[in-house]
């Protein structure tokens, strides 16, 4: 089933192709565009309004990111996550934030003011019931602290991996009052221990963040 007709794209000095781009991610990761769904070029250049060179353009840097796979004359298949991925994405997510964790206690002066200003987000949108504000907060947070580690390529790793995450499934923009105050008191424990300068619970209380995200998206698949 094709997804619903989306508004055209406004056009701007930002080259075809990185509008595109934008659009056709954005619709992948709020699942516009579902995993298993079979995207033209035809179609993504009418709604765009540009030609079907951009949208080339822009289909191959998805499909570099995994996010595609280009059939030639047929489009452009939106890749599902099977269950075998989503466990190796969160291992993975897992594993790089341990090895963020005190790369960025060394730098927690530095990294503080950013996270705080990233949790009193998550705080607005826990009493306001905004879910898609509030994961967007979780994650700009916890890319802060991976991107204070300063490894760049593990960064677009981690960057890439949060992707994949939010294709898994829609159940992190469908939470409920409980599960938005878990989420708002787990990030203020991460901040304070990395305030103290507590690698070790800074550390342990990522990786069980991880896993406890892990837990709600494997109950919705």
């Amino acid at each position: 089933m094709r997804p619903s007709p989306a508004p055209t794209v406004p056009a701007s000095a930002e080259p075809a192709s990185s509008r595109v781009y934008a659009h056709l991610k954005a619709g992948i990761l709020d699942r516009t565009y579902p995993g298993g769904s079979l995207v033209t070029e035809g179609e993504v250049a009418e709604r765009t309004g540009v030609s079907r060179t951009p949208v080339r353009e822009a289909l191959l840097q998805l499909q570099a990111e995994r996010l595609v796979q280009l059939f030639p004359k047929r489009g452009a298949l939106v890749l599902a996550v099977s269950d075998v991925e989503a466990r190796d994405v969160l291992e993975a997510r897992e594993l790089v934030e341990r090895w963020a964790a005190p790369r960025a206690v060394e730098q927690r002066e530095r990294l503080l003011p950013v996270l705080d200003a990233h949790l009193a987000a998550m705080v607005g949108a826990r009493d306001d019931g905004d879910a898609p504000a509030l994961v967007e907060a979780d994650r700009a947070f916890h890319e802060a602290v991976v991107d204070a580690a300063g490894n760049a390529v593990l960064s677009r790793l981690y960057a890439s991996l949060r992707d994949r995450q939010l294709c898994m499934g829609v159940a992190s923009m469908d939470m409920g009052a409980a599960r938005r105050d878990r989420a708002v008191r787990e990030h203020t424990g991460l901040r304070d221990a990395l305030a103290a300068g507590d690698g070790e619970a800074f550390a342990r209380l990522s990786a069980e963040h991880v896993r406890g995200a892990g837990d709600v998206l494997r109950g919705s698949r």
